[in-house]
């Protein structure tokens, strides 16, 4: 299909919602904010993964945190249980498992989870009981609204639902243990804390909020061991045991609270109000009762919130300020909450504004006509901002690793050649976008040109590297998509001097013959460099000069406009000749064994991906459009493997067996050099979907689809989890590609500093709907043949923030909001 037209879907469309039962193991929900931590909702139901201390955490589950039921039908025996579904196997725990997991306590039978990020349900299966149960979870999400977005907390409601004939009196409880202090598993699995101690849990009541603060008197505000949580329902009446039993943490202290809870489902306060002992910390728990009569269904509304505001100035311990004074920084959140009680009181205070947003944002979103599986792409990945890949400081800088090793970060600096590929952040928090491109141009740039690729000059640290190619150039291009999508002429005029001065560097210090084709030694994101006219850094810089010829344009630099212009049209001319073999672009080398690490001949997936850059820029073509479609259909062709059984691969290993999935190169024509680049044989998510959002562009909707299909089917929660797409590293920053599979569909486009929006769908025309969003509004855009008239009429709606006077083209019409 050619580029313009629409497509019909070929490949499986499935209409129900994906729903996890308990054996999707993998399957971890992230709950908390941006750049505010997170705890993860596994599909059992259990609370698992707590990252909410500045640092990834992947495994660690908090002792004694749980919640629980009690149902008593009238003239029945009451039936206690743990919200989760059984623990599942292999049961292989040295000495079985602690009763601080509750795994020996009743639990319900079975759950399915249904997850739409930002929300997740639970539904809970157990016919011994006298009701349904089940949990909707969710930190708020609201595009433009990075602050509301941010806040290092969640909601958890249990609805429950009265089927029987009898009244049915209903308790839930949540227990949380307080960690404060950092809480360790002991030899056997006894939590303590160590290095902590003179922990306390309060029971506090405000504006509606009842339950308990969770803090150590044993630190300072400037300690990076300072901290609270904070667990509270939203309902009446709420009873709390703050405390419970104290001593060895044995089975007695669980049994006299099972025994508590289960004899009326309420709480009795063993009046413990000291501080615990060295060494020791102390679990507490808050319930909430109700009386259902029959058909009667309730809400219970709890809040969870947390506080850790310390972090290191810095990445890690190589790489951070020392000077004293300096040595920590806060998160951007403890500008807004002095504790996490005061989180829980804004989550609650503003339930209804918060509830309302997120729910328009995920409607719109989720109720698009594209395939189910796009939308799960899209949305899913959205989960790498809030994780602890990103951190958002207290003086604004937004930041990230590439991903995270499971108990620390993993390759700092917001590394501009991974993050190149990421389009979420542009799109719904522009803002945070604006601030990593200050960070790389004004903070981060030397005055020569030379970019660090990655950002440790801020924190007072040394970087001695080469810049990177395609990392530089790219940052290029983004300035200019920060500028579309906002509008920001005060940001774009900040920039612009640096800009010029990034692409002079790239002539002078890549080209080494002057003839506008970077031909020098190329360091790029396969972590090695390219010797000699490549594709990969060659369009690179064609899309730059592309960027910085409109950019000068537009600021009424004429001069340097055509300046830009004409190297565009000579770099572009030459670059084809040299690298076009008739298939697709390669490497150009007299001998590709002169360096290691070259592709030269190979079929490499990311050939083109700053065409598709350039198309989601608004730039148009940079190379023949014909040899642009060849290129990509001959990447299909080559790269995408229906199954791996009989692949060969030496490095890391991303898919297996009969998976299906889009090599990083390969050599349909021969010459594989004896060392080629590292990562060659592998599988890459954030490549797979910028070659899939390229394939919409040129029309090969199918294609790109397919490869879409493909990724989410190997993240369907029981090999890998659907919401942590792992590269180097788990919730990578390359995975955020997925959302230029938005823009490519929808044909969506904007320019702020114009005011113009444009839509043109590539697929399902004759009934189409999309969110869209841009740096000053987001909402829904439809359109609908109507068979009355036989014409195409078009609608836009605005749900968030403001767009007024903003021209619209679509369907052959044109019209201003």
């Amino acid at each position: 299909m050619r580029d313009g037209t629409t497509a019909q879907i070929t490949v499986q469309d499935p209409e129900e919602p994906r729903t996890l039962g308990p054996e999707a193991t993998a399957a971890a929900f992230l709950l908390g904010g941006i750049g505010a931590g997170n705890v993860s909702l596994g599909s059992r139901g259990e609370l698992r993964d707590w990252e909410i201390f500045n640092r990834p955490a992947k495994g660690y589950t908090l002792p004694n945190t749980w919640f629980a039921i009690r149902a008593c039908a009238r003239g029945a025996d009451p039936v206690t249980r743990v919200l989760q579904s059984p623990v599942r196997a292999p049961h292989v725990e040295s000495h079985g498992y602690h009763q601080s997991t509750a795994a020996g306590l009743p639990h319900f039978e079975g759950s399915t989870m249904l997850g739409e990020y930002p929300i997740v349900w639970i539904t809970f299966e157990d016919p011994h009981l006298p009701v349904q149960v089940s949990l909707e979870a969710y930190t708020p999400l609201i595009p433009l609204n990075a602050e509301d977005s941010g806040l290092p907390g969640a909601y958890l409601t249990y609805t429950i639902s009265n089927a029987s004939h009898e009244p049915v009196d209903v308790s839930i409880v949540g227990s949380i243990l307080n960690p404060v202090g950092g809480a360790e598993i002991g030899q056997f699995g006894h939590p303590h804390v160590p290095q902590g101690g003179a922990n306390c849990n309060v029971r506090r009541e405000s504006d509606g909020l009842a339950g308990l603060y969770l803090h150590s008197e044993r630190y300072t505000p400037e300690d990076l061991r300072y901290g609270d949580l904070a667990l509270a329902a939203m309902d009446d009446p709420v009873t709390c045991k703050p405390v419970w039993r104290r001593g060895s943490w044995a089975h007695e202290a669980l049994e006299e609270f099972w025994n508590d809870f289960s004899v009326d489902g309420r709480l009795e306060d063993l009046g413990i109000d000291t501080p615990s002992e060295d060494g020791k910390t102390d679990t507490g728990s808050v319930a909430v009762a109700s009386t259902l009569a029959p058909g009667e269904s309730r809400d219970f509304r709890f809040v969870l919130a947390w506080y850790f505001p310390n972090r290191i100035n810095g990445w890690n311990e190589n790489a951070r300020v020392r000077r004293p004074g300096r040595e920590t920084i806060r998160n951007h959140y403890a500008t807004r909450f002095d504790s996490s009680w005061e989180v829980a009181r804004y989550l609650a205070k503003h339930r209804d504004r918060l509830e309302h947003e997120t729910r328009a944002y995920h409607d719109a979103l989720f109720q698009s006509t594209m395939p189910a599986f796009v939308i799960d792409a899209v949305a899913s990945n959205v989960a790498a901002l809030r994780s602890t890949t990103c951190f958002w400081l207290e003086d604004g800088r937004f930041l990230g690793w590439e991903g995270c090793f499971d108990n620390e970060g993993c390759c700092p600096g917001t590394c501009t050649h991974v993050w190149n590929y990421a389009q979420t952040a542009a799109f719904l928090f522009p803002g945070l976008e604006r601030s990593m491109r200050r960070t790389e141009l004004l903070d981060e740039t030397e005055p020569d040109g030379k970019m660090n690729f990655r950002a440790l000059k801020i924190f007072e640290s040394v970087w001695d590297h080469e810049a990177a190619a395609d990392g530089q150039l790219g940052t290029v291009m983004r300035v200019y998509r920060e500028w579309r999508l906002s509008g920001d002429d005060s940001f774009l005029r900040a920039m612009w001097p640096t800009v010029q001065a990034a692409l002079r560097y790239a002539v002078e210090y890549w080209d080494t013959d002057n003839d506008l084709i970077l031909d020098g030694r190329q360091h790029n994101t396969y972590d090695i460099e390219f010797y000699g006219p490549n594709p990969l850094t060659g369009v690179f810089f064609l899309g730059a000069l592309r960027s910085a010829e409109e950019i000068a344009r537009y600021l009424g630099d004429d001069a340097a406009a055509q300046r830009y212009s004409a190297a565009f049209a000579g770099s572009a001319e030459r670059l084809d000749a040299l690298c076009w073999n008739g298939e697709y672009y390669e490497q150009r080398l007299d001998d590709v064994d002169a360096y290691p690490y070259q592709h030269g001949t190979g079929c490499l997936s990311d050939q083109l991906f700053a065409q598709q850059m350039a198309h989601l820029l608004g730039l148009g073509y940079l190379l023949p459009r014909e040899r642009v479609r060849t290129a990509l259909e001959s990447i299909y062709r080559n790269n995408y493997l229906q199954d791996f059984t009989d692949h060969v691969n030496t490095q890391r290993t991303y898919v297996l067996n009969d998976e299906s999935g889009l090599l990083v190169c390969s050599w349909p024509r021969g010459g594989r050099p004896r060392v080629p680049f590292p990562y060659s044989d592998e599988v890459f998510t954030g490549i797979e979907y910028q070659v899939a959002t390229h394939l919409i562009y040129e029309g090969l909707v199918d294609e790109g689809l397919t490869i879409v299909q493909a990724v989410r089917a190997r993240h369907a929660g029981v090999r890998r989890n659907p919401w942590n797409e792992v590269e180097c590293g788990n919730h990578y920053a390359r995975s955020m590609a997925s959302w230029g599979l938005l823009p490519a569909l929808s044909g969506f486009a904007c320019d702020m500093a114009r005011g113009e929006l444009t839509f043109a769908p590539r697929i399902n025309a004759e009934d189409f709907r999309t969110f869209w969003s841009t740096g000053r509004a987001w909402g829904t855009y439809a359109q609908r043949r109507d068979h009355a008239t036989g014409q195409m009429e078009p609608s836009v709606q605005v749900l968030y923030g403001d767009a007024s006077g903003v021209r619209v083209r679509a369907c052959g019409r044109e019209w201003t909001l």
